[in-house]
């Protein structure tokens, strides 16, 4: 059994003991014996540890495309891990009884595993890349890290599925071991990010910035259409249009559908309309790849060619049951199919 508790990474000293975390954009300064915002990270006599180390909550074989990563290797089955504890406060959340543990004072699990018996879970599991996912993946960056280094040299590659507040010097630290990674983009609003996230939106959209043009880490972006906060049309065409025009048509956009849950349990699910809406507001921005997901089948899970809107992939929820990609490139037109590992499907 592996400890939990171990030192943290990218923290400072500064004065009376009081330590700097500069792993997300909170850069929260910690006196002796407390928590930063998250509740995993604690400073102890001057030093920054991280209380959830090895202590995995959950872990699964995944289709890749549950992330949500469509472009990334499709096909292939993606092993899942998360630690408890998250760095925002969503009133929304999908996963709040693992990601507001912490916080809400039910405790750390004592259940480690050890980055060598989590790769090897995965490998024995004929997966094709470990995914750090169902939590907020910066939170537990030092297991993340360990695995990821160790997963790339057994063949893994890495996958991120994050709110995206991680610090720029977080995104560096990790370039080394991570290829993939969804990013949120909850909101265009300020007012939606500092009320219901308990966060701010600035540090996320120059994380997704600074991944699109200063990195190779392929990147997706997902939106949670939350009813009434952030699905009108406004706020749709803002979304879209930042993804277009800063990060690329090319970046494939997930969209959403909320279910009633945590704070949330008395509002109705994502309307059907709301979403399709989001995807004509997507392809009028001049989006490639815009998606609707955890909503009844629409027929807008299937990835057509950019160029000549050529059926490439047909999907049904997660499972591909069409896939005409030859050699990463459309066989109606010839032009290369935006993403990773797109001429090689599933887990062959």
């Amino acid at each position: 059994m592996a400890e939990n508790v171990k030192e943290a990474v990218l923290w400072q000293s500064l004065d009376n003991d009081v330590v700097l975390c500069n792993l997300c954009s909170f850069h929260c300064r910690i006196k002796p014996g407390q928590k930063g915002i998250c509740s995993v990270r604690e400073n102890r006599d001057g030093k920054l540890y991280s209380l959830n180390y090895n202590s995995v909550c959950s872990a699964a074989v995944d289709p890749i495309e549950k992330k949500p990563i469509f472009h990334y290797y499709p096909g292939h089955r993606s092993f899942s891990i998360s630690c408890v504890g998250c760095n925002f406060q969503c009133d929304f959340c999908q996963n709040w009884q693992i990601s507001q543990q912490p916080r809400r004072g039910d405790g750390i699990p004592i259940n480690g595993y050890s980055p060598k018996e989590i790769v090897d879970a995965a490998v024995q599991s004929r997966c094709y890349s470990i995914s750090y996912t169902y939590t907020e993946p910066t939170i537990f960056m030092e297991l993340a890290a360990d695995c990821g280094r160790l997963a790339k040299e057994k063949g893994l590659d890495n996958i991120f599925v994050s709110n995206g507040f991680m610090s720029i010097d977080a995104v560096d630290y990790a370039r080394d071991f991570l290829d993939a990674i969804n990013v949120d983009l909850k909101s265009m609003s300020h007012k939606f990010y500092r009320n219901i996230c308990k966060a701010e939106l600035d540090p996320v959209l120059d994380t997704l910035r600074y991944i699109a043009k200063q990195t190779d880490i392929w990147l997706e972006v997902t939106t949670l259409l939350v009813p009434g906060e952030n699905d009108s049309d406004h706020e749709l065409k803002k979304i879209a249009d930042f993804i277009a025009q800063e990060l690329g048509d090319h970046v494939p956009w997930h969209i959403s559908r909320f279910h009633p849950n945590y704070e949330r349990r008395n509002c109705a699910p994502t309307p059907v309309e709301r979403m399709e809406k989001a995807y004509e507001f997507g392809k009028r921005a001049g989006l490639w790849y815009v998606y609707l997901g955890n909503a009844p089948d629409q027929g807008k899970g299937h990835t057509y060619c950019h160029q000549c809107d050529h059926l490439l992939i047909e999907r049904f929820g997660f499972d591909i049951c069409q896939y005409n990609i030859i050699a990463g490139k459309c066989p109606g037109c010839g032009s290369l199919v935006t993403g990773r590992k797109m001429d090689i499907f599933g887990d062959v």
